[in-house]
């Protein structure tokens, strides 16, 4: 359900607004990424819990960017861009991409929108330097979780 504009707020000539990229693209990137994530788990060794730190991560970033959103639409404080940039730097941009597409936030402004492809280019370049670093033989500790359970 789209709103009509609001008819008291001054359009921003120093708004840096573009057309959306298309929809179609962040769905295909996420699928490709859930997909590459699936195949490194399965045949690369990647441990199971940096697909469930993404998972964790990507939950939290979808929350901000609803809660946003949500103090877009209501003129209340609102949060900052660092800190969403920050969660989908941090792993969470799945969850950004998926609540940028169900929400329409934050998918016209240029210069976020380039700012947080570069962290997802980045995001993605460490994963696959880990990963690659694991296929060369890099041995991460064992835990031992037991004590945990007692």
């Amino acid at each position: 359900m789209r709103t009509a504009p609001n008819p008291t707020r001054a359009p921003r000539p120093d708004r840096d607004l573009s057309r959306p990229l298309p929809s179609a693209l962040s769905w295909t990137v996420l699928v490709v990424f859930a997909a590459a994530l699936a195949v490194a788990v399965v045949a690369a060794g990647l441990p199971w819990w940096i697909p469930a730190w993404y998972g964790a991560v990507s939950l939290v970033a979808f929350v901000a960017y609803g809660l946003d959103k949500r103090a877009a639409k209501r003129g209340a404080p609102r949060t900052s861009e660092s800190a969403l940039l920050m969660t989908g730097f941090v792993g969470g941009w799945p969850g950004a991409l998926v609540a940028q597409q169900l929400f329409r936030h934050k998918t016209r402004k240029r210069s976020f929108r380039r700012a947080f492809w570069l962290t997802v280019v980045v995001n993605v370049l460490v994963l696959a330097a880990f990963i690659g670093l694991l296929q060369a033989g890099l041995r991460l500790p064992d835990l031992d979780y037991s004590g945990m359970l007692q």
